[in-house]
């Protein structure tokens, strides 16, 4: 999505892909797709090693937003510490309501997300469906405290275990 002709983001900014985590645009690149002609991000998923393209006028649309403040981290390690809140007691539902919070994007609701099947994990064990779903939370969240911090993913995963402990 362009503003006043602008892009968004720059290369350099360090952003996150709802659903695949947060990661740094490398650059910024015209490509021809099936003869259409269109700008992207290119961006670097540090976790996973992987690049993503998407498309600029697609940017906000998808949810790409830039990474929380380093202030911001200690209110979502408050959130993975909180009471875990009431969920559906049925799979399916608790599976998509938490599936939809993840696609937000908002770190707030993966974090709660991340807490919430932490605990029921704890306390029940999960379905596979679930504890994958678990992995992908975790990974996301991970990803973008990594960048928030601008720390090493084993330093932040050791305080993102201990703020989950109960």
């Amino acid at each position: 999505m362009f503003l006043g002709g602008k892009a968004l983001f720059n290369v350099g900014d360090r952003v996150v892909y709802p659903m695949h985590g947060a990661g740094i645009i490398r650059a910024i690149e015209e490509q021809e797709i099936l003869g259409s002609s269109q700008s992207y991000y290119v961006m670097h998923l540090p976790m996973g090693d992987m690049k993503v393209m998407i498309p600029l006028n697609n940017a906000s649309e998808v949810g790409l937003r830039e990474v929380i403040d380093p202030a911001e981290v200690d209110q979502v390690l408050e959130v993975l510490r909180s009471q875990k809140t009431k969920m559906s007691s049925n799979w399916n539902r608790r599976y998509r309501a938490n599936l939809e919070k993840i696609r937000t994007g908002n770190i707030y609701e993966v974090a709660e997300v991340v807490r919430n099947l932490a605990v029921r994990d704890q306390e029940k064990g999960l379905s596979t469906g679930e504890r994958k779903m678990l992995e992908s939370a975790r990974s996301i969240l991970l990803s973008e405290l990594v960048l928030a911090q601008g720390s090493d993913e084993s330093a932040v995963e050791a305080v993102l275990n201990a703020a989950l402990e109960r």
